[in-house]
């Protein structure tokens, strides 16, 4: 992913706080033998500890074809995008200049994790990553707790593996007109809160925030 210098993130704290909103993504796994890469959609839970980068639990079922691949080649990426539109050619035109000259481009968000996945077998790791994905996605609880052998999960838990993914590097990207005049920025958060299509009111938070330097506060 190409990260230009006015894309990246403010700060290390950009990102953490967007992953933490957006928990749903593709996991690239490497081919094995010539084959093309496995690309699974998957909910997954982020931890921003113990490590510096943290790490991301998932869980996916047993015929799922890609675990060969993936105890052949470890490495692998969660790849997650969100809060992308399409900006019009004339949105971005020079403020001196035709309406027409201007370039027609995406905004989004992108954080991939670059991991080394360690897969999960044992009953009760996995019954404790599943309760770590449920402590995630529904805090409030009504689900019975997972407990190997117990009803009424237990007997389910065969069917799964689990993957810890140890994120090893991030690549982040916000990708929002950085590069251009801040006049035709703030043209630009005009014209979204007109179209008010979908994602529109997130980009425009994304680029307004960003024009404040990081500071809600300020925008």
């Amino acid at each position: 992913m190409l990260i230009h210098p006015w894309d990246a993130p403010l700060e290390e704290d950009e990102w953490r706080t967007w992953l933490a909103a957006h928990d749903f993504g593709q996991l690239a796994v490497n081919g094995q033998d010539g084959e093309p890469p496995f690309v699974q959609p998957v909910h997954f839970a982020y931890d921003p500890e113990p490590g510096r980068h943290g790490e991301a639990v998932l869980h996916l079922a047993r015929p799922n074809p890609l675990w060969a691949a993936l105890q052949a080649s470890p490495r692998v990426t969660l790849s997650v995008v969100d809060d992308y539109v399409f900006v019009p050619g004339p949105w971005h035109a020079p403020l001196e200049g035709p309406t027409e000259h201007g370039t027609p481009t995406s905004y989004y968000a992108a954080v991939q994790l670059l991991a080394v996945a360690h897969v999960l077998d044992d009953p009760q790791e996995k019954a404790d990553l599943l309760q770590r994905q449920l402590a995630h996605f529904q805090p409030d609880g009504g689900t019975a707790p997972v407990v190997p052998g117990q009803a009424p999960f237990g007997r389910m838990l065969p069917g799964i593996r689990g993957v810890r993914l140890e994120v090893t590097a991030v690549r982040a990207k916000f990708k929002y007109g950085g590069n251009k005049a801040e006049g035709v920025q703030r043209r630009v958060t005009g014209l979204l809160s007109q179209r008010g299509a979908p994602h529109d009111a997130a980009a425009r938070a994304h680029q307004l925030r960003r024009l404040a330097g990081g500071d809600p506060a300020r925008t």
